[in-house]
C-alpha cells in the first residue's frame, strides 16, 4: 500500500504541474488581444497564495521536499500569470485587482508565516498549523474558478470560463483524494475531496452551457442572443 501511495503521489505531482500550466492558453489569448476582457484574475491569485504557503509548508516540514518543489514551480508560474493580468487589465478594474493581489499574495502570506512562527515554539506545531491553513486555502483554490459562473450564466457562454483549469483541478482533487485515502490522512482528504466535488460542478456547468446560444451586449437594447461561439 505504501508503494501504491508513492506512485499515486508521483501522478499527483505531474497533475499539479499540469494545473499550473493549464492557464497558458488563456494568457496567450490575453497577450495577443492585449486585454483581459471578461477573464477573472481571482483563480490565479488564489492559486498563487495557496502554492506559496504550501512551498513554505514543504520547507518547514521534514520529508516534504516534493511538496515544496512542485508548489515552488506553481508559485513562479502563477506569479507570471498575475503580472500579465495586471499589465493588460482595463484601468477600471486595475485598482480593485491590485488591492486583491496585495491582500492575498503579500499581506496574508506574511501574516500567516510570521503568525505561526510567533505563536508556536516547536517546529511540529508550526508545521501542523501551516498545514491546516494550506488545507483551507486549497478548498478556496478549487472553488475559485466558480467566480466566473455569474458571467457564464449571464452571457450563456463559456468563452471566459477556463476549461483546462477546471478540468485539471478536477483531476488534481481526484488523485490527491485517492492518495489521502491510502494514507488515511483526513487533512489531505477534506480539501481534495471538496476539490473533486467543486471540479465536477464546474465541468457540469461547462457542459451545460458549452452549446448554449450566447447572449452579447448591445449598447442600445441590452443583452441580446447571438450566434453560438466555438469553444
Amino acid at each position: 500500500m505504501a508503494d501504491l501511495s508513492f506512485y499515486v503521489g508521483v501522478i499527483g505531482n505531474v497533475i499539479s504541474v499540469l494545473v499550473f500550466l493549464s492557464p497558458v492558453e488563456t494568457f496567450w489569448k490575453i497577450v495577443k488581444g492585449r486585454s483581459t476582457k471578461e477573464y477573472e484574475c481571482l483563480p490565479y491569485i488564489c492559486t498563487l497564495m495557496s502554492s506559496s504557503l504550501w512551498t513554505y509548508y514543504g520547507i518547514v516540514t521534514p520529508g516534504e521536499y516534493l511538496v515544496s518543489t512542485v508548489n515552488g514551480f506553481g508559485a513562479l508560474a502563477e506569479s507570471i500569470y498575475v503580472l500579465i493580468f495586471l499589465f493588460f487589465v482595463p484601468k477600471s478594474r486595475f485598482l480593485k485587482t491590485i488591492l486583491v493581489v496585495l491582500a492575498l499574495n503579500v499581506c496574508f502570506p506574511v501574516i500567516a508565516t510570521l503568525g505561526t512562527r510567533t505563536a508556536f515554539g516547536d517546529a511540529n506545531s508550526r508545521s501542523n498549523s501551516m498545514g491546516f491553513i494550506c488545507a483551507t486555502l486549497n478548498i478556496i483554490m478549487y472553488g475559485s474558478p466558480l467566480s466566473v459562473i455569474k458571467t457564464v450564466v449571464t452571457t450563456r457562454s463559456v468563452q471566459f470560463m477556463p476549461f483546462w483549469l477546471s478540468f485539471f483541478l478536477f483531476l488534481n482533487g481526484a488523485i490527491w483524494g485517492v492518495y489521502a485515502l491510502l494514507l488515511h490522512d483526513i487533512f489531505l482528504l477534506v480539501p481534495n475531496g471538496m476539490g473533486f466535488l467543486l471540479g465536477t460542478m464546474q465541468l457540469l456547468i461547462y457542459a451545460y452551457y458549452r452549446n448554449a446560444k450566447p447572449i452579447v451586449e448591445d449598447h442600445e437594447e441590452g443583452l441580446i442572443p447571438s450566434q453560438p461561439l466555438l469553444s
